[in-house]
């Protein structure tokens, strides 16, 4: 921002105006939803008003990356699609922050295939890992709130040689998995 450059570093009212700059970038984010998979299901159901999306200031949901800050990578990326995703990353404004969402974006899941991307990480910078298969909405809010932290503390992620250093923050799940209700046999 402009107004940043123009305003002395060692004055008190530069370290109010940069915590006033820091909330209004963390109350309105606007991602920009990139869902090919069935994480994107669970990614509107964070939008829906169950979870409500909109309590922490990501409810503008923009298809335009021009004026997207916030990329939320949801569901496996093929081979054909990464050029489009990395397009996609490159005309979003700075400071932006990726999200990767469900195991496929992180891992390519369980399509360890030639034509799955397996991991986006490996083609774009990701800052908060989102684990599951899909994860749940309550874990998406979970990686926006991590986001929010990060630009709490004005971590805006650094350049290294022209290429943009990934934050690589990972969400802890939420839940425990129970067993089957049932045991499963093999063969009987």
């Amino acid at each position: 921002m402009g107004l940043e450059t123009a305003l002395p570093t060692d004055a008190i009212l530069t370290t109010q105006l940069q915590r006033v700059i820091n909330w209004a970038r963390r109350s309105s984010l606007w991602p920009l939803p990139f869902a090919t998979a069935c994480c994107g299901i669970e990614l509107m159901a964070t939008a829906s008003s169950r979870y409500d999306l909109a309590r922490f200031g990501a409810e503008v949901m923009r298809f335009s990356p021009r004026q997207s800050d916030l990329l939320i990578v949801a569901g496996r990326i093929g081979i054909k699609t990464l050029p489009v995703l990395q397009r996609v990353y490159l005309q979003m404004t700075e400071p932006k922050w990726v999200i990767s969402m469900g195991a496929c974006a992180s891992t390519g899941g369980v399509f360890d295939t030639y034509a799955c991307v397996q991991g986006i990480d490996q083609f774009i910078p990701v800052d908060v890992y989102v684990p599951g298969c899909p994860p749940r909405p309550e874990m998406l809010i979970e990686g926006v709130m991590a986001i929010q932290r990060i630009i709490d503390e004005n971590r805006i992620p650094p350049r290294d040689g022209g290429r943009r250093v990934p934050l690589g923050i990972a969400v802890q799940p939420t839940h425990t998995v129970q067993p089957q209700p049932v045991g499963l046999t093999v063969g009987a």
